[in-house]
């Protein structure tokens, strides 16, 4: 008799900073999606492939199903939805911490009606933000709400539990050949892993709305004349208001240069080469409601 071999697709849904990016880097084992403290950093479906002897699971990360009030956020909304009917398992992310709120029996039912008969599984994340007690309460609330499917209690950045989360989603998958060579930890081209790269180091510190107003474009990517192993990066950071770049900037443009700094180091590590950084700020008024705006950025 021959061993086993499963393969599927999984997607993580839930309301914002609910830890599903940082999951599936943890998954993964490697930074493939960006993390920020704001909501609605994930803008698009980013697919993570986790390789076991038993299973190839492809990971879909998709943006925080939410109430929109821009466009964009209508679009990001649909494009969530359309995610939901191409998995073969749904995880539902409920931190820890928090209580279970109408945000998420709001999601789990539109999932259960985007998609009636796709398995759900319960996972409690931000383990590690918790008290056993805690823990021990939101795995019974998560299991009452999601009608007694599993439920996986993790932290993604403890390491603890992700092996279990595993093998209980590998149990849902139809038996398949991989999709992809196991060298591969994502589908995302380079440009787009370089342009999320440097809108993580921009979001960081933002508050209120000015993060939902940064989008950034990787205008070109040409060698070094002078140094072979070396790249020449031009991006565009796009704002919807000229004050946006005056924060953005900071004092003496200080806050851009540690943007920069920030992002090239990360690059660099993608990478694995040397790397010059030339980011630009270019304003594209209330591009987040502008649907030729949105098109023109890949929403």
């Amino acid at each position: 008799m021959t061993d086993v071999f499963r393969s599927g697709f999984v997607s993580f849904v839930g309301r914002p900073n609910t830890g599903k990016s940082t999951l599936t880097n943890a998954l993964v084992g490697e930074k493939i999606a960006i993390t920020a403290n704001q909501p609605e950093t994930t803008r698009r479906p980013i697919r993570g492939i986790v390789h076991r002897e038993d299973a190839q699971i492809i990971i879909v990360d998709t943006p925080g199903l939410h109430k929109p009030r821009t466009l964009l956020g209508e679009r990001l909304n649909d494009i969530v939805k359309d995610t939901y009917t191409d998995v073969d398992v749904i995880g539902l992310c409920i931190p820890a911490d928090e209580k279970i709120g109408p945000g998420d029996r709001w999601i789990l039912d539109a999932v259960k009606k985007a998609t009636p008969k796709t398995p759900i599984v319960g996972i409690v994340t931000k383990t590690d933000k918790a008290s056993r007690d805690q823990i021990a309460e939101q795995l019974v609330a998560v299991y009452d709400m999601i009608g007694g499917s599993d439920v996986v209690p993790v932290s993604a950045t403890a390491g603890e539990q992700t092996d279990t989360l595993l093998d209980v989603i590998t149990t849902y998958l139809p038996e398949g050949p991989k999709f992809y060579p196991e060298d591969h930890t994502t589908d995302e081209d380079r440009d787009t892993r370089i342009s999320e790269l440097i809108r993580e180091a921009a979001l960081s510190g933002l508050r209120d709305e000015l993060p939902h107003s940064v989008a950034v474009e990787i205008d070109e990517i040409i060698p070094d004349d002078n140094n072979p192993d070396k790249l020449n990066i031009h991006a565009i950071m796009y704002l919807e208001r000229p004050g946006q770049k005056t924060i953005i900037a900071g004092r003496d443009g200080r806050r851009l240069s540690r943007i920069v700094h920030t992002a090239r180091k990360e690059i660099i590590e993608l990478l694995g080469c040397n790397v010059y950084l030339d980011l630009r700020i270019k304003i594209l008024k209330n591009w987040q409601s502008d649907p030729k705006a949105l098109g023109r950025l890949g929403f």
